[in-house]
């Protein structure tokens, strides 16, 4: 079975907390036909890192490579001094950094973009970048809107910084606050949760900086709800002014029961911007893992089609 290359990019802006100079990290899976000028760059969300796209890869390096990012402050990239800086102008910056680099190396190189949830956002504002744009977009359970109550629920558990005194307990952690992605077997639990993890003195941590949680709570745990929510509603309109400037076709993936991503939010950006088609998942909520074989292959048809 194909594994991805472990790689290493230095990137500017924020600095690092160990004060040396900061690298963003990602999986380089080769494309199986040797041929690298189609490269797929796919970005996780939130809490996530790299190794989510594992499946959805290896369904591709038939034709593409493959980069998947783990975004700064997690799993193998390095964590901010500033933790006000985890947002998406920082993680547009690195990635803007990681697209130079590749067309530097192949100049001919055609990029395409899968992003989920944050990295979909993340997506939005590089798309709305003629320079960077990629040719093909797609953006899993995410758009301009976020509803309010996603936010809370995540608040809830991001940054908690639990430890487990064994890897199951963990597992089974994960599974408990995941319970949007749907079903699955538990051998495809087990590949998408065990690079989240990693074991320091016989217990096992979450692979995250837990500070990557505090621009969510600033938000959501403001003494104002009324105003928490005029900030967000802000950020949505400067959102769609980003949507609006998407020339790259796009498709939006969304699951039939998400709390993020709303049908009435679907459907505008069907209306909107790139007009995004859009496939719906039923029985998953926020949001679907591309592990499922209808999952795959939707964003493999899109990717692969003229």
């Amino acid at each position: 079975m194909q594994e991805p290359n472990l790689q290493y990019l230095p990137v500017t802006g924020p600095v690092a907390r160990t004060g040396e100079p900061r690298r963003m990290a990602y999986w380089d899976w080769a494309s199986a036909s040797g041929d690298s000028r189609h490269v797929v760059v796919c970005v996780h969300g939130l809490s996530r890192q790299g190794r989510d796209f594992d499946t959805l890869a290896r369904a591709l390096v038939d034709r593409c490579r493959v980069i998947a990012v783990d975004v700064t402050g997690r799993g193998h990239s390095d964590w901010l001094a500033d933790p006000m800086a985890y947002q998406v102008p920082t993680y547009a910056a690195d990635l803007a950094a990681l697209l130079m680099h590749v067309r530097a190396a192949n100049p001919k190189a055609v990029i395409d973009w899968v992003g989920t949830s944050m990295g979909g956002l993340i997506g939005m504002a590089i798309a709305a970048q003629p320079a960077l744009a990629p040719r093909r977009l797609v953006l899993n359970d995410v758009g301009p809107a976020i509803q309010w109550e996603a936010l809370q629920r995540i608040s809830t558990y991001l940054g908690q910084n639990p430890s487990f005194d064994s890897e199951q307990a963990a597992l089974d952690y994960l599974a408990s606050i995941s319970t949007g992605f749907g079903p699955h077997t538990p051998a495809q639990w087990r590949a998408l949760s065990l690079p989240l993890l990693r074991e320091r003195d016989g217990r096992w941590w979450l692979h995250y900086d837990p500070a990557i949680a505090m621009p969510v709570k600033a938000l959501t745990g403001m003494a104002d709800e009324a105003q928490a929510r005029q900030i967000a509603r802000d950020g949505e309109a400067t959102l769609w002014q980003l949507y609006d400037t998407i020339t790259a076709p796009t498709l939006l993936l969304r699951g039939g029961q998400s709390d993020l991503l709303s049908e009435a939010t679907a459907a505008e950006m069907g209306r909107r911007g790139p007009r995004a088609r859009c496939v719906v998942f039923e029985g998953v909520g926020h949001a679907p893992t591309l592990v499922a074989d209808d999952q795959v292959a939707a964003v493999r048809d899109f990717l692969w089609s003229n």
